[in-house]
């Protein structure tokens, strides 16, 4: 089943509880930077982050240098911003938070 693709006005309510992500500016993605401790931390986010993608089959467009994850969220299949983006933010949110400090 297809997500259906937010309009602007939904893309901006989303936003509100997602205060550490931003929007591209064709509102087509949102992004945002992790930094963590050191390398283990971040690369035991994404670990964890990849086994919530995969329950969720969606999947990030990411890049890790060091102790920094860049994550960037949307839903190609329908061109833009869907719920499955921002669920995503909100699994690698929390992921982010139990991350932190625990190396």
């Amino acid at each position: 089943m297809s997500a259906e693709k937010f309009d602007g006005a939904t893309i901006k309510l989303k936003l509100l509880a997602h205060p550490d992500w931003s929007l591209s500016d064709d509102e087509s993605s949102i992004s945002r930077k992790f930094v963590f401790s050191n390398f283990s931390e971040a690369f035991g986010f994404m670990t964890r982050s990849a086994l919530a993608a995969e329950k969720l089959n969606h999947h990030p467009d990411w890049r890790n240098v060091y102790k920094t994850v860049d994550v960037l969220l949307t839903t190609h299949d329908a061109g833009g911003l869907t719920e499955l983006d921002f669920k995503l933010a909100d699994k690698m949110n929390a992921i982010a938070s139990a991350t932190a400090g625990k190396s």
